[in-house]
């Protein structure tokens, strides 16, 4: 429960980022699911329709489905509304995320893990770079994902990565190479979706396992934007390319990770006896 100080707080932070993810959604043309991407596993489970301005996952007892875009992008802003599994989705994960290939590969991640009915998903972050991982932040939202399309934005420039829910900041993960810190900026990646059965871990530890009389489990998509230097033009590249937090961006910040973070590794010192990662010493901001 919040103190009724805080709600005033709350509501202008809501109002403010969802007329600023409808501006966006006016300003930009959505992508088109038949153009963009391909079906990489599930066969019929993955469904594209309304023309391309839907996609939906299936996870049923047989398998789930996936999904991946047709280019590569470096650097950009990443933008897809989902509308997550409903119900008793314990055991299930959705995975949106951008990754490269290989030993050294880099990836930003978002995943979605399941829960009870009425019990809250958990949003999972990570970010690889050089094939080195273990930077995971966790978060409860603050609304029920599943009820209706939120806009979950992946920001990605040379000096940091921004995680965005309905344009509101989750996490930044800075680019710290100066003291030692890999950052990914020099491989392309691939934007991939699926919806599959992780019930060996993902739900309180894998003590709460799948219910198959609930499948099939479905997650949908819709409203991809990609925005990148081959998709703007010379006077729309700044606003993705340099964009940081401004106070307000930091206020909202500081309000999720306050009242929605589950698990931030860098606080986790029986993981690292040795000590914190290098990043987790510095301003996260």
């Amino acid at each position: 429960m919040f103190s009724c100080s805080s709600c005033s707080e709350i509501s202008m932070v809501l109002v403010v980022s969802l007329f600023v993810t409808s501006l966006m959604a006016m300003t930009a043309s959505a992508g088109n699911f038949y153009q963009d991407f391909d079906i990489t596993f599930g066969d019929e489970r993955a469904k594209i329709l309304n023309g391309g301005q839907l996609l939906t996952l299936n996870l049923d007892k047989f398998s789930g489905s996936g999904f991946k875009s047709k280019n590569e992008y470096l650097l950009g802003r990443i933008d897809m509304q989902i509308k997550l599994v409903p119900g008793n989705s314990a055991g299930t994960v959705t995975a949106y995320y951008l990754s490269s290939q290989g030993p050294t590969h880099d990836e930003i991640d978002f995943e979605f893990l399941g829960n009870l009915s009425g019990d809250p998903y958990t949003l999972h972050t990570n970010v690889f770079s050089q094939g080195k991982g273990n930077r995971e932040q966790q978060f409860h939202l603050w609304f029920d994902p599943t009820k209706a399309f939120h806009t979950y934005s992946i920001v990605w420039n040379s000096q940091r990565i921004i995680f965005l829910v309905d344009n509101i900041p989750i996490r930044v993960f800075n680019n710290l190479e100066t003291i030692g810190v890999p950052f990914p900026k020099n491989q392309p990646m691939r934007i991939y979706s699926s919806l599959w059965n992780a019930d060996d871990w993902a739900t309180r530890g894998g003590l709460v396992k799948t219910d198959w009389t609930q499948a099939p489990f479905t997650a949908s998509y819709r409203n991809f934007q990609a925005s990148t230097t081959s998709t703007n033009s010379l006077t729309e590249q700044s606003a993705w390319q340099t964009q940081g937090l401004d106070a307000a961006g930091r206020n909202r910040l500081r309000w999720v990770q306050q009242k929605f973070m589950v698990y931030n590794y860098c606080s986790d010192l029986k993981r690292f006896p040795q000590g914190l990662p290098t990043e987790c010493r510095r301003s996260r901001f």
